[in-house]
Formats: C-alpha cells, sequence, structure tokens
C-alpha cells in the first residue's frame, strides 16, 4: 500500500480526466499504520490548484486516515552511555593516549580512520595481555561505537558480571535489537539492574538507564504500559535540571507534557528550558517555538527567534524548518529558496537515523523539518517565487514532502487550501 500523489491535466473537472492521469510521485503508508485498505483513503480534491499555459493543473493525494489505526503517542530513542568520571569513551583511555583515541573519533577519511582504529585494537589487545580491566570494555565500545554491533554484544557479555558500562550497553542493545534480535523483556531487565544495584561505580548511569526504563514503560515494550510510571521515572531521571542527571529525560518530559492531554504547557516549558540550559539541541529549538506560539509563556517574537536560528546553527533541522516556513510568510523568498532546498536534500548525503544519531534528535522531528523544507521550495518552484518557475521540480519536491512526512504534508495542503500559505 503506498500513497500516491497524481496529477491530471487539462481542462475540466477533475472527474472528466480521472482516467488520464500522470504519477508525480508516491511515498510509503507509515509503518504504524495497520492493516489499512484502499477504502480507508481519503482523496483529497483539487490540491495545489493554478493554471498553467491555459491547462487546469490539479495534485491529489490519497492520504492514509492516520486516526484508525496509528498510534499517536511519542516514538523515542535510548540514552546513549553516560560519562564516567573515571573514563567514558576511548579518547578518555589514558593521558598518553588521548590524543590519538580523539584522532579516531574525529577522522573522516575512510582508509585513515580504518588504520587508526585497527591501531587503536592492538593497543587495547595488548592492554587486556597485561591484564588491564577497562581495556576490555573499551574494546567493547570502540566496537560498538564502529557498528560492529555482534562483536560488541559478545564483548559486553563476557564482562557484564564485573562491568556496569557493558551492562547498561547490554541493556541498550537487547531493546533496540543492535547486533541481535530485539529483546525487550531482556533490555528492561538490565536496565532494572543498573537502577537497583547499590554499587558506587552504577551510580553514573542510574539516571540515563531510568530514563530507558521510563521509555519501555511508555511504549509498553517489555514492560507493562504505563505513562504514570513513565513519567515517575522521567523524574527521577531528570532530578529537577541536574546537568549530571539524564539531559534527555529533561527534554523528554518537555515533550511529553506538551503532547499529552490535557496537555500542561507551563511545565514542557520549565523542562525544555532545564534541557536546554543543559545543551539540549531539541529543547532549544522546541523552545522557540513556544516563544513564538506563546505555549506556556508570553508570545516573545525575539526569543523565538534566537532559539530558533540558534538551534538551526547547531544542526536542528525541525528549527530549520520553521526558519524556513518564517522566511517564507516575511516574503524572503531568495533565502527561503536557498536554505530550503539545502535541508530537503540532506537525505542525498545522510539518512535520517545517521542524522538523528548525530544531533540527538528525534527522528520524527528531523523528517518533519525537512518536509516543511520540501514542500516550501516546491511552493516556491510552483508559484516562481525567489527562483525561476519549474513545475517538474515543484512536482519532485511535493512528492518527497509527502514521503517523508505525510501528515505534515496533509497539514500544509489544509493551510494552502485555506490560502494561508
Amino acid at each position: 500500500m503506498v500513497l500516491l500523489l497524481i496529477a491530471i491535466k487539462g481542462p475540466g473537472f477533475l472527474r472528466r480526466n480521472i482516467h488520464n492521469p500522470e504519477l508525480v510521485g508516491w511515498c510509503p503508508v507509515p509503518q504504524q499504520c495497520k492493516e489499512v485498505t484502499f477504502y480507508e483513503c481519503l482523496v483529497e480534491w483539487s490540491l495545489f490548484s493554478h493554471f498553467s499555459g491555459g491547462r487546469h493543473f490539479c495534485l491529489v493525494f490519497y492520504v492514509c486516515l492516520q486516526n484508525t489505526h496509528c498510534e499517536n503517542w511519542m516514538k523515542l530513542t535510548s540514552e546513549k552511555l553516560p560519562k564516567n568520571p573515571f573514563y567514558a569513551s576511548l579518547s578518555q583511555y589514558a593521558a598518553k593516549n588521548q590524543k590519538f583515541f580523539q584522532q579516531i573519533k574525529e577522522n573522516t577519511d575512510h582508509y585513515n580512520h580504518a588504520n587508526l582504529v585497527d591501531k587503536a585494537l592492538q593497543i587495547l589487545k595488548e592492554r587486556i595481555r597485561r591484564g588491564d580491566a577497562v581495556a576490555y570494555f573499551l574494546r567493547g565500545q570502540l566496537y560498538f561505537e564502529e557498528g560492529w554491533y555482534e562483536e560488541a554484544l559478545e564483548q559486553f557479555e563476557e564482562i557484564k558480571e564485573k562491568d556496569h558500562q557493558a551492562t547498561y550497553q547490554l541493556g541498550v542493545m537487547y531493546y533496540d535489537g543492535l547486533g541481535t534480535t530485539v529483546n525487550a523483556e531482556k533490555g528492561v531487565e538490565y536496565m532494572k539492574k543498573i537502577v537497583d544495584s547499590p554499587c558506587p561505580k552504577a551510580r553514573h548511569l542510574q539516571f540515563a538507564a531510568a530514563y530507558n526504563l521510563g521509555r519501555a514503560h511508555y511504549e509498553g515494550k517489555g514492560i507493562k504500559r504505563s505513562e504514570d510510571e513513565a513519567e515517575r521515572l522521567w523524574l527521577f531521571a531528570a532530578d529537577n535540571g541536574n546537568p549530571k542527571a539524564s539531559v534527555k529525560a529533561q527534554s523528554i518530559l518537555g515533550l511529553y507534557y506538551s503532547t499529552k492531554e490535557p496537555k500542561e504547557l507551563e511545565k514542557a516549558f520549565y523542562w525544555h528550558s532545564e534541557a536546554c540550559g543543559n545543551g539540549n539541541l531539541e529543547s532549544q529549538g522546541a523552545l522557540g517555538l513556544m516563544y513564538f506560539y506563546g505555549q506556556g509563556i508570553r508570545k516573545d517574537p525575539e526569543a523565538a527567534l534566537h532559539c530558533l536560528r540558534e538551534a538551526a546553527e547547531r544542526g536542528n533541522v525541525y528549527a530549520q524548518g520553521h526558519l524556513v516556513e518564517y522566511y517564507y510568510k516575511m516574503k524572503f523568498f531568495t533565502k527561503c529558496v536557498a536554505f530550503s532546498k539545502r535541508i530537503a536534500d540532506y537525505d542525498e548525503v545522510h539518512d535520517i537515523p545517521m542524522i538523528a544519531q548525530a544531533t540527538d534528535c528525534l527522528p520524527e522531528f528531523i523528517s518533519r523539518g525537512m518536509a516543511m523544507a520540501s514542500f516550501y521550495h516546491a511552493r516556491c518552484l510552483q508559484l516562481g517565487l525567489g527562483i525561476t518557475k519549474d513545475e517538474a521540480k515543484a512536482k519532485h519536491y511535493y512528492s518527497k514532502a509527502c514521503r517523508l512526512n505525510p501528515a505534515l504534508t496533509d497539514e500544509l495542503h489544509a493551510l494552502l487550501i485555506r490560502q494561508r500559505i
């Protein structure tokens, strides 16, 4: 089942030309929609109507009726391994090797990077031979950071009884299915071990593990679904805004309070403020939107643009998409065109999961930002705003917006129908 983007050209009403369509593009039905049939799809008529060369032209979306089968809660990601006060990653292993291991993380040349990784593994192998307990974990962590999940899983399994960080990583890997099939129950079991551990060496992991347990309760995977328990665990993990606690939990609380029913926008603003102050990129963009629309705080366009621009510069794709919308509405069309094309074409270089990993932003909001940029870029191409009119390219970017985020594209289409775009 796919969502079809169809164009009908020619004079008269759509019904007279329904047997002569031109396929413009397509996108898959979201995975969370189950048992969708053709009869559960809604045909949106006369979308993006305009005249070109004396011929009437309109686009038609087949849009999934999302409120029938789709889940409407947030799609979350695991908390990354927290920093250990003694050692956190290869770059902090030992003073004399610090510069070398930092090179591994920063080197982008594939050949040189592979050589550096190989040399790092040789160093770790030698330290393991000498009985260095830390090196066992670091070898597993190097495997993990390189995406060699099966090797990482094997290494962490060997030392899980002696190293709490290995236990934590195993919880993440079993829950998310990294290097193994998904086993949410086992992932939850490992996270509970961390949260309940009286050992001082597990203390720096407990806030992050509590966030992950909250995620499991929220999603109902590996444990009974309970938003109340998820909220309790996230509040514990957030620790009143402590920068050494789970900043991800602080950000997710902001998102949770702004999406739950009934909304608690003052609480959402508070938690996004705490997370933003602790460096969270997602919350910085969220604060910009809350200031912009007066949600949980008085409207403040100047503060809104400051937050959105800073978040956009740091790589928040959702903030970038909203800046594109702002430039369009302010009629800064040349700026809108250049910025929107760059964002819409991110997927030509990196996929969304890779962007999410680099920015620690939720994939859902990355896809929304890219879809928003694609839609407004298409609109500029369609109407010749800030760029030469090009119907073929406009079709391409409308189709891309639909593929990236059908729900958001439908919302923008509704605004267009009401002549608000």
